[in-house]
């Protein structure tokens, strides 16, 4: 199975550079991921002031809104993508990694959908989805 952790910002973090200390820790961290052979990807992200949301109201065109966002305590502020046998497994993993704010935060855990949960997958959409995962380097 497959997880996306999500890690959310702070409104102390929301912009700033980790430390070198926390860069260091999250570095061993995700090492060690990658020795169990469950680390998929994982990456940071760039602040909201850089970002921008597309919004759809169903009627009409989507409106394009300019990062910052205000909700800081609901932003993303990096992620990893983890192969792990159950939602057990990523979360003992996620109780071991530095905690980035240094303070009270939040990792979000969820399991990425595969065609089997749809119900309305038709085998040959399902089939189109594994061909474009294949072609552009993703899981199947």
């Amino acid at each position: 199975m497959r997880f996306m952790v999500i890690v959310k910002t702070t409104g102390a973090t929301e912009g700033k550079a980790p430390s070198a200390e926390l860069l260091a820790e999250m570095a061993q961290f995700n090492e060690e991921m990658v020795k169990a052979g469950i680390l998929l990807a994982g990456e940071g992200l760039s602040p909201s002031s850089e970002g921008a949301r597309v919004v759809f109201d169903g009627k009409e065109t989507p409106q394009v809104v300019d990062g910052p966002f205000a909700e800081s305590k609901e932003l993303v502020g990096g992620f990893w993508i983890l192969q792990c046998r159950d939602r057990d497994e990523v979360i003992e993993w996620i109780k071991r990694m530095p905690n980035p704010h240094g303070e009270q935060g939040q990792v979000e855990i969820r399991r990425i959908a595969e065609s089997s949960d749809f119900e309305n997958m038709t085998p040959e959409v399902a089939e189109i989805e594994a061909q474009l995962r294949a072609k552009s380097g993703g899981e199947a």
